[in-house]
């Protein structure tokens, strides 16, 4: 490979400008600072030292190192662990700075022409953007997610020219073209991008709730987005009222029925599987919001997950197996979603999955025994644990299969909020939900 056709690897949005090289001055500062102090002694283990490296290098980084937690059938275990230790939650900027992006965006007069308020104080900040209330002219109440100033500039220099340098490294050192690091981080720069587009953002909302209109679904809304005030970098939406699963204490205070709330958030996600053509991939406790009519919200649409039609049925056959434990289901349908380029035999790959997940309820007192999980009750952990296993044997998973289970085990941990706040409510519900997926009558299951 000539060095011309290296470069010709690299994406037509690649930037080298004086902002970038700015930004590739900065990231050889904080690189070399982290050589010096380890030159002097400050000589912490590796993936440590990564996840502290990523931190001080800011946005880039962080959201690869938010990747690196989610993806472990692609790295390794060590640093899957430790890079759970990424904050989503970031130290906020300045408004004057972030109204500069307003302006450019929306015009000098978005006050009073689009907006009669915006609120200066944040209601929240992430490595991307931030996002605050506001009230447009006409009377609605919405808030704005505004991209942070340079941070587009930031994350295409830094993964173009990460991506470089893995190109010239799989070159250098041909053995390395097995790890498919170019591979890898050019996905990454794919995903971390596409973020930054908040027309895509939008059009995924818009996808998902023409899915809900189209199941007549009446129980979980997605905000409506106005796009007369939203831009490749601001985007505008209604403002849902509600509590996010979250804030517990304020949860046990309302009346609202958990069985069927969470119940309504599952269902429709499963549906969305295999109705709509994305389905949501960061449904965490904090973007499902329970709105004061009782209606569950979806928001956060920036990280959404397609899937092909093998997967996605091996999928479904998954959660299924995994809901009733049928280990023997569980193994199979790994194999119909991996990849794998030797005979795997599923019988000792069920006999191992069934092992791992008695574990979960009695850890083993033996502590040199495989699957010692007395570290794993939250959802990254039990993925991380589950594809291991898979792992194993030979299978090696698709990121998006990834997003999908750690989805599912996001729902599988929000079980203790129903169990405190239902008590006696909470029985049946995981008969029922099996048999919305089965298409059976649940008194069958009695």
């Amino acid at each position: 490979m000539t060095l011309k056709s290296i470069f010709m690897e690299l994406p037509r949005a690649a930037s080298f400008g004086w902002h970038s090289v700015n930004r590739i001055r900065q990231t050889a500062g904080v690189l070399g600072k982290t050589g010096l102090y380890w030159a002097l002694g400050d000589r912490l283990p590796a993936p440590v030292l990564l996840r502290r490296t990523f931190e001080r290098l800011g946005a880039t980084y962080i959201k690869i190192g938010q990747l690196i937690a989610s993806s472990p059938s692609l790295f390794p275990e060590a640093y899957v662990k430790e890079f759970q230790r990424c904050l989503d939650q970031t130290e906020s900027v300045s408004f004057k700075y972030m109204e500069n992006i307003l302006k450019k965006e929306l015009g000098p007069h978005y006050i009073p022409d689009i907006f009669s308020h915006v609120d200066e104080t944040p209601l929240a900040s992430a490595s991307i953007a931030q996002v605050y209330a506001a009230r447009l002219s006409t009377g609605e109440d919405v808030v704005i997610k505004i991209q942070r100033p340079g941070v587009e500039t930031i994350l295409a220099t830094d993964l173009n020219t990460l991506y470089l340098a893995a190109v010239m490294l799989e070159k250098l050192v041909p053995r390395l073209k097995h790890a498919s690091l170019a591979g890898i981080l050019s996905e990454i720069r794919r995903t971390v991008l596409e973020e930054c587009d908040f027309i895509k953002e939008s059009e995924n909302i818009e996808i998902f709730s023409k899915f809900l209109e189209g199941t007549g679904n009446p129980d979980v809304v997605t905000p409506k987005v106005y796009h007369q005030a939203s831009s490749r970098r601001v985007l505008t939406m209604e403002r849902l009222y509600g509590t996010p699963l979250t804030r517990r204490e304020q949860l046990f205070k309302a009346s609202q029925n958990p069985y069927r709330i969470l119940g309504a958030a599952f269902e429709t996600w499963m549906d969305s599987i295999t109705k709509c053509e994305l389905f949501h991939a960061d449904l965490h406790a904090g973007n499902i919001l329970i709105l004061d009519d009782g209606r569950v919200g979806f928001i956060d649409f920036g990280i959404v997950g397609r899937i092909s039609g093998k997967t996605r049925d091996g999928v479904q056959s998954l959660i299924k197996a995994m809901m009733v434990m049928d280990y023997q289901t569980m193994a199979e349908s790994m194999l119909t979603i991996g990849m794998t380029r030797k005979k795997v035999d599923t019988a000792r790959l069920a006999k191992d999955l069934e092992y791992f997940y008695l574990s979960l309820e009695s850890p083993p007192p033996d502590e040199d025994m495989a699957f010692a999980v007395s570290d794993l009750p939250e959802p990254d952990q039990t993925l991380l644990e589950i594809v291991r296993i898979a792992e194993t044997h030979g299978i090696r998973f698709p990121r998006e299969f990834t997003l999908l289970l750690k989805q599912f085990l996001y729902f599988d941990s929000y079980r203790d909020i129903v169990f405190e706040m239902a008590g006696a409510d909470m029985e049946g519900l995981m008969d029922d939900f099996i048999s919305k997926m089965e298409g059976l009558d649940p008194t069958l299951l009695q």
